[in-house]
């Protein structure tokens, strides 16, 4: 794994996507290269975090200094971040650490990517004191109860409308892939509602998810060494919460 690739520490259980080990293409602006067929939706500049989510515990792993460019297809979510090394917190493990090589396109670039066959759920999360609105995009993985989720910061109406917006593209790129995703019929009756109107609450279910899988034996079992790091409106942890 290249250390510009996702601070993330996730990679695809499936095997659908032969470019994940290079990590999102780029150009020389370092903004995304669409592959064969894929359409670019949306652009953003926000700030991104990644968290660990667990039934006892909601751990912030990492944390990037300013916003990035993050870039929405109907394909994936990427997000890069130019000219700054992760900025890890207390527990945490950032892209210097041993197992990854130096970053090979510019140093202090890191990159990152969450493809629409992994997120089993969406959390938007009101502002706090300190921070803005954030809607977390949650994966499962395997062999724990743990799940890592990318959190995109902002206003409240920007995160309500991202929600809307990845919510809705999950569900018809799920619908439209029955060859990726095995969906039952009440999951495909769900997903169509999703991509038809904006559901109601603050966590959004999206059947049909596959697992990812941490890329070290230090992802399942390291123990954080401050105490837990919760995002903002999630007292007690999000329990059931590169890439």
């Amino acid at each position: 794994m290249q250390g510009d690739v996702s601070p993330f520490f996730i990679g695809p259980h499936r095997f659908d996507a032969s470019d994940d080990e290079a990590g999102p293409v780029l150009d020389r602006r370092y903004e995304l290269v669409p592959a064969g067929g894929e359409r670019v939706l949306g652009r953003h500049r926000l700030p991104v975090a990644g968290y660990l989510l667990g039934p006892s515990e909601t751990r912030r792993a990492w944390t990037l200094p300013g916003p990035v460019a993050v870039t929405v297809t109907d394909q994936r979510l990427v997000w890069v971040g130019e000219g700054s090394q992760l900025a890890v917190l207390a527990g945490g493990r950032g892209a210097g650490g041993a197992r990854h090589r130096p970053p090979v396109r510019l140093p202090g670039l890191m990159s990152g990517q969450i493809r629409w066959q992994w997120p089993s759920r969406l959390d938007v999360l009101p502002a706090g004191p300190d921070d803005p609105a954030q809607l977390l995009i949650v994966c499962d993985a395997l062999r724990t109860i743990r799940q890592p989720a990318l959190a995109l910061g902002g206003t409240p109406e920007l995160v309500a409308e991202l929600a809307w917006q990845v919510c809705r593209i999950v569900a018809g790129f799920r619908l439209a892939r029955p060859h990726l995703v095995d969906l039952s019929p009440p999951e495909r009756e769900v997903l169509a509602r999703r991509s038809a109107a904006p559901p109601a609450g603050d966590r959004i279910t999206l059947p049909g998810s596959l697992p990812v899988e941490f890329r070290s034996r230090d992802d399942y079992y390291r123990r954080a060494s401050a105490p837990a790091d919760e995002p903002p409106g999630r007292a007690g942890g999000a329990a059931s919460g590169h890439r």
